[in-house]
């Protein structure tokens, strides 16, 4: 039989299986009706948008848009009990979280400058070079590193460390364990990164930081991952929300992929360049993707004060992504000396990508309809949206970006670049800026010093992410053909993508600057907090939280 027949044949009947699964658990998927999507709120809270970084008047403007909402309580008022435990629960996690979140915007400005040098290099080659440590390829790869590795799980981990508490509706246990994950995390991090720039470099992208070193993320990572286990056992929570699924498969499936793929003398020759995109793409996937969908299943409800708008089509999601995501990384290698079924199990699963991602968007339409208008009120759900809009765009065009006639033209080309930012930036480095933005000033018990400089944040990240997603992709394309038209030479694909380069750089050095806008911001509401003048930083945070008011 032929084996790409037998394979189409065989997820045809997986997919058919696992909706069959699913849909005599779940019925009526499309139902306005959900206990499950109210784990959220508290009782009489829905139908009251809660927006930390939000300003009197947009409060009060987001409570008008929401208000409608108000009668699916049924007269129902929030207990003071309650909220007095909401804000108990998120004492507990306010010092691990600021660790972890604290520590991410620092590798944030690292890897945005080494990112922007490594750009301008690209087309002004003569810049720098009489230091081997600020060379391209180890500038590039210190960028790669400090976002995978500093800015992205730090923040991700930071929001969901903060989220636990509330979800499950307890404090949160082992938080030391959280935070000594975190320095461990951090120094495997700083000395990988010092191996970096000295040359010291394992080779496999993703994965460049030697294993004798990086072994530490992955017990860091458990370490971090271990309080939601303690406190699954003791959740007075009844419901488990598609929030903590998320999470708990993420913090999961990181030290697994880590461990596996760092095994010392295991991977070699061509297994070892499948078991790199194995790796490559399941931690987008299999880590970064579910903890930014966590957030926004979370932070976008709340924002709005209406529960989501289809809870059983949210775990659709979650179980299709965990279902196809497993061996897309192998379209990566089209071309290369790996068998051929194996490339087209993975542009299989990469196309089947598009059923939990339309489940998600979808989810996400209904849930904001009739409260698109709360976009103009609120800078956390503009950050939010943006980046589930672009985690849409991303997935789908990844789905055909494997195809064998488009990979032909886009491989071994900057639209490559373009695209791996579209899903690392515009999906989960945005999802993070709302995040953040949405809880340290629950974390601080302050509001947002300057709130005038989260918009220029967002309008500075957004308009040179714009410039540079554009410019790449062109560049990426006329790269692609020049390098199919044998009638010209080599150094032609090189010469017809420098304009474009020029424009990265721009988009680059906007971005960069929206994240010094960030970076400051973050540092005058500690400052604004007083925590770093205590000995002990939680004595700086147990005033009670910021309540949205209500009109």
């Amino acid at each position: 039989m032929n084996p790409t027949a037998l394979l189409l044949a065989t997820f045809i009947l997986s997919i058919v299986g696992l909706f069959t699964f699913i849909w005599s658990l779940r019925k009526g998927l499309f139902d306005a009706e959900s206990s499950g999507a109210r784990t959220i709120f508290s009782q009489g809270e829905i139908g009251r948008p809660e927006d930390p970084a939000a300003d009197q008047a947009e409060r009060h403007a987001l409570s008008q848009i929401a208000i409608g909402n108000v009668a699916a309580n049924h007269g129902v008022q929030t207990s003071a009990i309650e909220m007095a435990a909401r804000e108990e629960a998120d004492r507990s996690s306010a010092f691990p979280a600021f660790v972890l979140i604290g520590c991410a915007v620092v590798w944030l400005i690292v890897a945005s400058f080494a990112g922007l040098l490594a750009s301008l290099k690209l087309h002004w080659p003569d810049l720098l070079t009489d230091s081997a440590w600020l060379s391209f390829g180890r500038l590039r790869t210190m960028h790669l590193n400090g976002v995978a590795y500093g800015w992205a799980p730090l923040g991700l981990l930071g929001i969901s460390i903060w989220l636990l508490p509330r979800l499950l509706q307890t404090k949160l246990l082992g938080g030391r364990l959280v935070v000594f994950g975190a320095l461990l995390w951090n120094a495997a991090l700083i000395a990988g990164m010092g191996g970096l720039a000295i040359g010291i470099n394992a080779g496999l992208e993703w994965l460049e930081i030697p294993w004798q070193i990086g072994a530490m993320f992955a017990v860091g990572g458990m370490l971090v991952g271990l309080p939601m286990a303690l406190m699954l056992t003791r959740r007075k929570a009844k419901h488990l929300y598609v929030s903590v699924w998320y999470m708990g498969a993420a913090l999961f499936w990181f030290p697994t992929l880590y461990i596996v793929a760092k095994i010392p003398g295991v991977h070699f020759g061509v297994e070892q360049a499948t078991m790199n995109w194995w790796y490559g793409h399941n931690v987008l996937g299999l880590f970064y993707t579910p903890l930014s969908i966590a957030a926004i299943y979370y932070f976008l409800p709340k924002v709005i004060g209406r529960p989501v708008r289809s809870y059983n089509l949210s775990l659709v999601g979650f179980w299709t992504l965990a279902f196809f995501y497993g061996q897309v990384g192998a379209h990566h290698l089209i071309g290369g000396p790996i068998p051929e079924w194996l490339i087209t199990l993975s542009i299989v699963q990469s196309v089947m990508m598009i059923i939990p991602v339309v489940a998600f968007s979808m989810n996400q339409h209904l849930t904001l309809k009739g409260h698109f208008n709360a976009l103009r009120h609120s800078m956390v759900l503009r950050f939010i949206v943006f980046g589930a809009i672009m985690y849409t765009l991303a997935s789908v065009q990844g789905s055909f970006e494997a195809l064998r006639s488009l990979n032909a033209i886009t491989h071994f080309t900057h639209f490559t670049v373009a695209h791996a930012h579209l899903g690392m930036y515009g999906f989960v480095s945005m999802v993070i800026f709302g995040g953040v933005y949405f809880v340290m000033p629950r974390i601080l018990n302050t509001a947002w010093p300057k709130p005038q400089l989260i918009s220029y944040h967002f309008w500075l990240v957004v308009g040179g992410y714009a410039v540079y997603l554009v410019t790449l992709s062109i560049g990426g394309v006329l790269q692609g053909l020049a390098l199919l038209d044998p009638a010209r030479g080599f150094m032609e694909s090189v010469a017809v993508t420098m304009p474009w380069l020029q424009g990265r750089s721009v988009g680059g050095a906007l971005m960069t600057l929206g994240h010094l806008v960030f970076a400051l911001h973050v540092a005058l509401i500690v400052l604004r907090s007083g925590v770093l003048s205590f000995v002990e930083p939680k004595a700086a945070i147990n005033t009670p939280p910021i309540e949205p008011t209500v009109a």
